[in-house]
């Protein structure tokens, strides 16, 4: 083999990069497995020790860089929803709503019309809706102009669409203006996930336009995300008290209040501790609302706090003296002179809650101005965040100018070329803003966005015509950031909850552990596989290639950032049985060259040569139909495309090289390197079975089961999943074994039909589905539904089980697919198993220059497909696992698909060798010679995938034991057809083609 040192040295540098990779999660875990061993099952007390060290080294690489504990976190191997439980929320923001909004709800006949009927277009086009909007428009009124007064030609869209605008150019505005709303929304979003302190959170945009896909690992309260998530921006401009200096008559420096302030809550604390004895200063500061406020001396600002630095011997000390700016870095210089501005301290992102819970202490508060609101900013600075003191001025507490006043703003340059923020407001907040900013010359003016400080800008000079410009020690992201901030206060539409999906702790970790255990069992068993089938040998290079396909594809997910899922898991099971497949073809091959007569060395590098054209083939095919699946799928779907895509590419690259390295190296040492044992050396060799003698009888036999597939599908139907009819399901585990037909009667009594509850697993989990309120939106009528299925089972629960308990200990799982998502998962299944097949058909049609080949491996794939969705009519109810039809069910037979391709294009490849080698044989003896040459590597690989997927349907959970059951049926069903239907079929294809071009002749 050419170039083995190049090849040596990128094995090498996959190998480093993927230890570096991983190390940064060896070092997480360490650190996690610390924080338990101090909490001793204190979750409060673990979040604290996570949060003490998050900003501390705990990782040097090789002395060059130092990573934090939040470093590491950010570099580790993601683990999905599935397995460490959270909650995933699909939202979208409507652009019919926008489109609306945009046009003050105009009651144009015309308008209305067309937002009708682009609303019915948009279901089987693949168009955007503006655009629909627009050619429904044209239909229902000709010449008719979306710039007039009536429509678009607003007073608020005067300043972007011009009179006598052509509709294209309007429609051009529209479709930038919706683009901009769910721009604006998705970074509300990603400023508002940031307050759930949570670890590693996802924000995204998905595929379909308009929709936002986060992920919430570990969240305890479903319920608060909801109702943060889907609240309105609250963008607000408010005046502030100046830490430096009083502003109006009778007001003190704000440094001297917060002065004041630490002084009342050592008193406060101080009568605390006298009253309970070595208490904890969290329970202290409970109870301190029982304390009566104390008459007591205000230290100087100045003075008296440079004094008591001088005398603070110890931070302890300082502590007992100064809770509150202890923990609170008041905003002042080195010679302890307060700074002027809103800011009054600073404190650690992990102080924050404490701070905020001595704040809201009564006595504390009477210290600060009854006109005062402190809050933090959005943005923290080297783990630090700013507290701002605003001022309110009106009588009912509200902000003198609000986001709505705000037509636009965009990131600009001023005359020194430094980033700012251009800024421009509508007619009343024109106003509203020159008497705010005349009155606050030399002041700042808080931009707080859902009760946070965005930016808190000095006004320079008073400010007319409503054009301003904000600047400041900002970069241009920065600038980007909060001109986008700006902006969100005029969203034309709120962001609506569609589909979410929330998964306990303790299942996720049952599925960590059921999925792992099925993985180490079936790993070991395709090793074990390979030595039993190839001798110590080559089944030992092809183990030595296997584990570093592993480690290699663990590396490569870790460091782009991909997530693991449990059906991620499977697919890197189901990779390493095709990894499998690679070296059988190459095992296979190098046995005939020895047959032969050729020697060792030649004997590998034939075997290899003459085994590169159908691995490659073979492998393209499976990597198209993950590319599909990646390109269609959400959430774990992705999750296992994107583990099959790489798995795949690292399987080609260890198979070909890696165990070629080994093998060459072996044979340079001695000639004793052998490919078989004793077992397995004759096993299925020179078989003469006539299959194209005997396709008529498969013809029949496959026949006859798909017509039963079609009547189970006519008659059963399938269990479709609420991935495809829409609903909400609940996992709902039990103290003791319950009736399904019990469950259903109860929840009956409280949704006024009975839901579907099937059994998951053992007796006592319970998965119930629902359609009660699903076309309505809003948190408030998902918290009505989960609280009714609590009533309903109130009966069957352990006595004393209030709701916390109940979603805390028993609801394991809860997801909801809104209808609309529920039609667009439906459309995009359809559209990818057709874009799997048509492109398998083509790739397969160009490769082997025949569209017969092409159209009998359609054939085939179609065949096995019908099967796979027929057994799951068929079965349905008879097996003790769930059949249901979800997404995982569509990735499971697009898998097929992929997979069993691959078995078809080995066939075929010998088949094209064999006309090449014996031109003068009968087609039918070179097809059945082929057939029988490859049947031993077709069940060799056959049995090592299916030895794997028996490992993970019994050894992994009870929720991904209908996508291998889907597996199993699929490769089965598929192995028989790539010899009994795909061949034959092309075959006659072949023959009667050639029959007609003679007849013609």
């Amino acid at each position: 083999m050419q170039n083995k040192g190049a090849i040596t040295l990128l094995a090498v540098a996959l190998a480093l990069v993927s230890l570096y990779q991983l190390f940064f999660t060896y070092k997480t875990n360490q650190v996690e497995n610390a924080a338990k061993e101090f909490a001793n099952g204190n979750p409060i007390k673990e979040k604290e020790y996570l949060d003490s060290v998050a900003n501390q080294p705990v990782y040097n690489f090789l002395g060059l860089a130092k990573f934090t504990y939040k470093e590491c976190k950010e570099l580790e191997l993601n683990l999905g929803l599935d397995l460490k439980g959270g909650m995933n929320v699909t939202m979208e923001v409507d652009v019919v709503d926008v489109i609306k909004s945009l046009a003050n709800h105009s009651t144009d006949p015309a308008f209305n019309q067309a937002i009708e009927e682009a609303v019915k277009m948009r279901v089987s086009s693949p168009k955007d809706f503006v655009t629909l909007f627009g050619e429904a428009f044209e239909k229902i009124a000709p010449g008719a102009q979306l710039a007039s007064p009536a429509i678009f030609g607003t007073h608020e869209m005067k300043e972007k669409i011009k009179v006598g605008a052509s509709n294209k150019e309007v429609l051009d505005v529209i479709r930038k203006e919706a683009d901009g709303a769910i721009d604006n929304t998705f970074n509300i979003l990603r400023t508002r996930i940031d307050r759930f302190g949570v670890a590693q959170p996802n924000i995204r945009k998905a595929d379909i336009s308009g929709r936002i896909v986060i992920e919430l690992p570990g969240i305890k309260e479903p319920q608060r995300v909801r109702e943060l998530l889907q609240g309105t921006a609250a963008l607000e401009f408010y005046e502030t008290f100046d830490n430096a200096k009083g502003q109006d008559a009778g007001e003190d420096a704000f440094f001297n209040y917060l002065v004041a302030a630490d002084q009342k809550l050592k008193e406060v604390l101080d009568a605390q501790a006298s009253k309970v004895a070595n208490e904890e200063t969290t329970a202290q500061v409970t109870d301190t609302t029982k304390v009566q406020d104390k008459e007591s001396a205000i230290l100087d600002a100045i003075k008296g706090e440079s004094d008591s630095l001088k005398t603070v011997t110890s931070m302890a000390e300082y502590e007992k003296e100064h809770p509150l700016l202890a923990i609170l870095s008041p905003n002042v210089t080195q010679q302890f002179q307060p700074v002027g501005g809103s800011t009054i301290g600073y404190a650690n992102i992990k102080d924050t809650a404490k701070i905020n819970a001595y704040l809201r202490l009564p006595q504390v508060k009477a210290a600060f101005p009854r006109n005062a609101r402190l809050l933090w900013e959005m943005k923290a600075v080297n783990g630090m965040v700013p507290l701002h003191a605003i001022k309110i001025t009106t009588r009912n507490g509200k902000a003198p100018l609000e986001g709505d006043a705000v037509i636009d703003a965009r990131q600009d340059y001023d005359q020194q070329g430094r980033p700012v923020v251009s800024m421009q407001m509508n007619g009343e907040g024109t106003k509203t803003w020159a008497r705010l900013t005349k009155d606050n010359i030399g002041r700042c003016i808080a931009i707080v966005l859902d009760g946070m400080v965005a930016s808190s800008p000095n006004v320079n000079d008073e400010i007319k015509g409503g054009s301003s410009q904000i600047s400041g020690r900002f970069d241009v992201k920065e600038a980007g950031d909060l001109a986008n901030i700006l902006k969100s206060g005029k969203l034309p539409a709120p962001a609506r909850i569609i589909a979410d999906e929330v998964v306990g702790a303790s299942l996720g970790q049952e599925a960590i552990q059921s999925g792992m255990w099925s993985f180490i069992i079936a790993f070991v068993l395709v090793l074990a596989y390979m030595l039993f089938f190839y001798s110590k040998n080559a089944g030992l290079a092809a183990d030595i290639a296997l584990l570093a396909n592993l480690f290699f594809l663990f590396g490569i997910l870790a460091s782009i950032g991909a997530v693991l899922t449990l059906p991620g898991i499977a697919g890197i099971v189901l990779t390493m049985g095709m990894a499998v497949d690679a070296n059988v073809l190459i095992y296979e091959r190098i046995q005939e060259e020895i047959r032969a007569g050729k020697g060792l060395k030649l004997a590998i590098k034939e075997g290899y040569s003459n085994a590169y054209s159908a691995i490659i083939d073979g492998q393209l095919t499976t990597l198209l139909t993950g590319f599909i699946l990646y390109y269609f799928g959400e959430g774990p779907i992705k999750g296992f495309a994107t583990t099959l895509i790489i798995g795949i590419l690292s399987s080609l690259f260890t198979a070909i090289f890696i165990t070629r390295l080994i093998l060459e190296r072996a044979a340079s040492k001695s000639d004793n390197v052998t490919f078989t044992t004793p077992l397995t050396a004759n096993w299925l060799r020179n078989t003469k079975f006539p299959f194209l003698q005997k396709r008529k009888i498969s013809y029949t036999i496959s026949g006859i089961v798909i017509v039963l597939c079609f009547v189970s599908l006519f008659t059963r139907g399938l269990d479709k999943g609420i991935d495809f009819v829409g609903g909400r399901t609940y996992t709902v585990t039990f103290a003791q074994d319950v009736q399904v037909g019990d469950v259903a009667e109860k929840l009956a009594g409280v949704y006024g039909s009975a839901p579907e509850v099937k059994t998951v697993g053992t007796a006592n989990n319970v998965k119930i589905t629902t359609k009660y309120r699903i076309a309505e939106t809003g948190a408030d009528v998902d918290a009505n539904v989960d609280s009714l299925l609590y009533i309903g089972l109130q009966e069957i629960l352990p006595a004393g089980t209030d709701y916390e308990t109940f979603r805390s200990v028993n609801l394991q799982q809860t997801q909801k697919i809104g209808p609309a998502v529920a039609e667009d998962m439906t459309r995009a299944a359809v559209w990818s198993v057709l874009f799997a097949l048509v492109g398998i058909f083509i790739y397969i049609m160009v490769r082997f220059s025949k569209w017969q080949y092409g159209a009998g491996a359609v054939v085939g794939l179609a065949h096995n497909t019908i099967i796979v969705i027929g057994a799951f009519s068929l079965f349905a109810g008879l097996l003790p696992f769930s059949l249901e039809v979800d997404q995982s069910f569509i990735a499971a037979v697009l898998t097929v698909v992929g997979y069993t391709i691959n078995d078809t294009v080995v066939v075929f490849d010998r088949i094209r060798e064999y006309r090449k080698l014996y031109p003068k044989r009968d087609d039918e003896q070179v097809v059945n010679d082929a057939l029988n040459s490859t049947l031993r590597r077709t069940f060799s690989t056959s049995l090592s995938t299916i030895v794997v997927l028996l490992a993970i349907f019994v050894f992994g959970g009870a929720s991904i034991k209908g996508f291998i059951f889907a597996l199993l049926v699929g490769i089965v069903v598929g192995t028989y057809s790539s010899l009994f239907i795909a061949t034959p079929i092309s075959f006659d294809l072949t023959r009667r083609f050639k029959k007609k071009v003679e007849e013609k002749k």
